[in-house]
């Protein structure tokens, strides 16, 4: 059976394998699909008759069709809409059509998602799904859930990974997803197989066996290398490292509405005459300048003479002339009825963020840099704000910037982060919380040798030269304190640099 037929290719490509294992017997091949179009349904019938099978596709919208545990396998390309424009009706049916399967998922969940689980429905105990789906479903939130139905439900589950984009032209990463033995689990593992692309498949090798720690956890750890997988899991036990949160809580910046109009240079706001009490230190829009250890005062004061913008327009609450001469603009041109705006009880005073210690870069092409905020500066909400807690602040401020620049950092942060167009990483708040970073013991205990690293540190990342950062860090922190050997170090640098490789080489290349 195929949940979405459209012309029937995979039915087709299944007619023409049942008749090679079926070998000269007389009846045809009985394929079943269904398909929302019609016409498409007409021309799969008859793609199915041409190729020797006798189809039985109906004209349906798949989740108005109760499941029947009657298949051997089922077999599919799910379509891929994403939750924008997937809504209404449509949605209500498939998160229905996904509960049936003891699956809840979230109102942000792709058409695919309920698509798997209501199509495992269909077979019968023992039967077997496969499925192209996006390569979302080892990353996204939302397909935990889909996860753990997975390992819960069949005893075999199977990936096949690609290095190469499959679909170049659909903007999407996929995987196979080979499941067997419905009714039968849960599974103890799943086996992980890779390969270049769909013409390698057919010299496809033997895979190895993943363990995730929690199946509805994220599956990115499917590839990495085992070793590398337990080192830090005896790190984090062993308190060596810890998640982020930990040290403190991460937040959202400030949302204005409108940078451009509240976010300004100091030659803007004295061409406007505003006072420079009408305006905040502000972190520039954007993480280009967060590269280093720390964003200084004299830092911030060197960009805004470059024509950035440093200060945060935040009038009080009897404006100065040139203050309401500016707001009286912002109202002439619009600013006022932005959605964030508009719904303020006034428009032009940004709910504030108050500043934090470290800023967290969201959007990252090579990793997610913690930076010390010496210069008291808000930040918008192109980045993430830290704020430690009391009894680790001075040490956090100090030295957590310059010690999270290791290699088992780096590599959590492409396991708990998630792969955006352009090769960009990105990590959210929720993600930053669980983010390996090295724990307080550790920092405290490493403090001398942290120290006596951190201003040749900060001249490396000056220059661009990150990967030979972290190589001092990794001595300095984990190797000379004997927290990991030379040769596990090595193993984390390989993972990150095969899950960060993983990630820019589709940025640009779809063949």
């Amino acid at each position: 059976m195929e949940p979405s037929a459209g012309d029937a290719a995979f039915l087709v490509a299944a007619v023409e394998r049942l008749s090679k294992l079926r070998r000269g017997k007389v009846s045809e091949p009985e394929v079943d699909g269904f398909e929302i179009h019609a016409h498409s349904a007409k021309i799969a019938r008859q793609r199915i008759r041409n190729a020797g099978g006798k189809p039985h596709v109906r004209e349906s919208d798949f989740f108005d069709i109760a499941p029947e545990p009657i298949y051997d396998a089922v077999i599919g390309n799910p379509p891929y809409i994403r939750y924008q424009n997937f809504s209404g009706e449509a949605r209500a049916k498939s998160r229905q059509a996904a509960f049936r399967g003891g699956v809840a998922l979230s109102g942000l969940a792709s058409s695919w998602a309920a698509f798997t689980v209501h199509s495992a429905l269909f077979l019968k105990p023992g039967g077997r799904l496969g499925l192209v789906l996006p390569a979302e479903l080892l990353t996204v939130n939302y397909a935990a859930p889909v996860r753990q139905f997975l390992f819960d439900r069949f005893r075999c589950v199977e990936l096949v990974l690609f290095a190469q984009q499959v679909f170049p032209e659909a903007d999407a990463d996929v995987v196979l997803l080979l499941a067997e033995g419905y009714s039968e689990g849960p599974a103890g593992y799943a086996t992980i197989r890779q390969t270049k692309n769909a013409e390698s498949l057919v010299t496809l090798e033997a895979g190895q066996a993943w363990k995730p720690a929690d199946p509805a956890g994220k599956w990115i750890g499917s590839l990495v290398d085992q070793a590398a997988l337990d080192a830090l899991s005896s790190l984090t036990s062993g308190g060596y490292f810890a998640p982020l949160e930990v040290w403190g809580d991460t937040t959202l910046g400030i949302v204005t509405g409108n940078n451009r109009y509240f976010a300004l240079s100091p030659g803007r706001a004295q061409e406007l005459g505003l006072r420079s009490s009408e305006l905040l230190p502000l972190s520039p829009p954007g993480s280009a300048h967060l590269r280093g250890l720390t964003l200084t005062p004299e830092l911030l004061a060197e960009l805004g003479k470059g024509g950035q913008s440093t200060l945060l327009f935040y009038p009080r609450a009897k404006p100065s002339k040139a203050a309401e001469a500016y707001i009286e603009d912002g109202h002439r041109t619009g600013v006022d009825t932005a959605y964030k705006c508009r719904v303020r009880k006034v428009w032009y005073r940004v709910p504030l963020v108050r500043p934090a210690d470290l800023l967290l870069t969201c959007m990252n092409a090579d990793t997610p840099r913690l930076v010390a905020n010496e210069a008291g500066a808000y930040h918008l909400n192109s980045v993430h704000g830290v704020y430690l807690r009391e009894v680790v602040r001075e040490m956090g401020c100090e030295l957590l910037s310059l010690a999270s620049l290791n290699s088992v950092t780096l590599m959590h942060a492409e396991m708990v982060g998630r792969a955006y167009g352009g090769g960009i990483l990105k990590i959210e708040p929720k993600e930053a919380d669980l983010w390996a970073v090295p724990s307080y013991g550790l920092v405290r205990s490493r403090r001398v040798a942290l120290r006596s690293i951190k201003n040749r540190v900060a001249d490396l990342l000056a220059t661009g030269r990150l990967l030979e950062a972290v190589k001092l860090v990794d001595r300095a922190l984990l190797i000379d304190g004997r927290v990991l050997s030379i040769e596990q170090v090595g193993r984390m640098r390989a993972a990150r640099e095969l899950l960060a490789n993983r990630r820019e080489r589709r940025s640009t290349s779809g063949n």
